[in-house]
């Protein structure tokens, strides 16, 4: 069981997976530090959303430094946060905050999110990772004094091991936030198929389509909550052990 602890001088690992300049990470890092955070920064040197948790093993990686406590490199999401807590830091962080993502990551987004698997691969840290998304590409302000608030009153709680805090902001301004919603993660329809085009040079190629319409997005579901104005915070676990089929596959033998 991890226990949070509250420390005037936690040291934040931040990354995300729209690349190290994106506006989203600006802004949080900057709220962090105004609030009295030492922040390190290492992101992915290009947008790579959808990289889910893939590690880079067929090519060498480059950290690059950009500016003090600002590190780029050329590979994933997680990448960089295995890099950073393996190899890069000099004090260990206490804890993986990965954001602002410009773009809710609700239901099944999960799976291939590159922003929920940068938070995931801070699971051995001291203190339960985070992952906060704007469900949209305007008010990043408000997703980072929400992020900033959650971390107070999270910083109180114990999780168990292996455990991730997947945030959703709606693209308001704070004001017009309708409060908040412990939910569970709901479910997308399947996807449009991928659609063929042609590239300058007449080869055929393909574009995968954009995700499918909610399915599952009832009262209790993150797509609902933050419908209604509401953020959204789900824990997710790491194991993907389906516990109710096991008695299942009981009589299963070789």
């Amino acid at each position: 069981m991890r226990s949070e602890t509250t420390k005037n001088n936690m040291n934040l690992l931040l990354s995300n997976d729209d690349g190290v300049h994106a506006k989203g990470l600006a802004v949080l890092s900057q709220q962090c530090k105004d609030a009295g955070f030492e922040v390190m920064i290492v992101a992915p040197d290009r947008d790579r959303s959808g990289a889910s948790n893939s590690l880079t093993l067929d090519r060498p990686l480059h950290p690059v430094t950009l500016s003090e406590a600002v590190i780029s490199i050329n590979g994933t999401p997680t990448d960089c946060v295995h890099m950073a807590i393996n190899s890069l830091c000099e004090t260990q962080p206490d804890r993986v905050i990965s954001g602002i993502n410009s773009g809710a990551n609700l239901g099944d987004d999960v799976l291939y999110s590159g922003t929920v698997a940068a938070a995931m691969e801070g699971r051995f840290l001291q203190n339960t990772p985070i992952a906060v998304s704007l469900a949209g590409k305007k008010h990043f302000d408000t997703a980072a004094k929400v992020t900033l608030e959650l971390l107070s009153q999270l910083e109180k709680l114990n999780f168990p091991d292996n455990t991730l805090i997947n945030i959703n902001v709606p693209d308001v301004p704070y004001e017009q936030l309708a409060g908040l919603e412990i939910t569970r993660l709901g479910h997308r329809q399947r996807s449009d198929n991928p659609v063929k085009a042609l590239n300058p040079r007449g080869k055929e190629c393909f574009w995968i389509s954009a995700a499918g319409a909610p399915s599952d997005a009832g009262p209790g579901t993150d797509f609902y909550a933050v419908s209604k104005n509401k953020v959204s915070v789900t824990p997710i676990k790491v194991d993907m052990t389906s516990f109710d089929v096991q008695s299942t596959l009981k009589d299963l033998s070789l």
